[in-house]
C-alpha cells in the first residue's frame, strides 16, 4: 500500500474527501492536495476518474512507500 499525494489546479472543499476515497484535503498556493493510503493501482485510476470527470487539472502525482515519511 502506498501513501499518494496528488496535486490538482484549483481547490475543492473538504465534503469531497469521502468521494476521493477518504483522501485528506489540503490547500496550498491555489491548488488542492489530496493525500493519503490507497490499497492499490486500481484505487490510484479510481481517484484519477473523478479528477477527470470534475475536470480538475492534475498538476502532480506522487507515490511513497506507506513507511516512508518524506512527502
Amino acid at each position: 500500500m502506498g501513501i499518494y499525494e496528488i496535486r490538482v489546479k484549483g481547490q475543492l472543499d473538504q465534503h469531497w474527501s469521502d468521494w476521493f476515497n477518504g483522501l485528506t484535503i489540503t490547500h496550498q498556493d491555489g491548488c488542492t492536495i489530496l493525500r493519503g493510503p490507497l490499497a492499490d493501482e486500481a484505487a490510484l485510476h479510481g481517484v484519477l476518474i473523478k479528477v477527470r470527470d470534475l475536470a480538475l487539472p492534475l498538476l502532480g502525482l506522487c507515490c511513497k512507500e506507506e513507511h516512508d515519511e518524506t512527502i
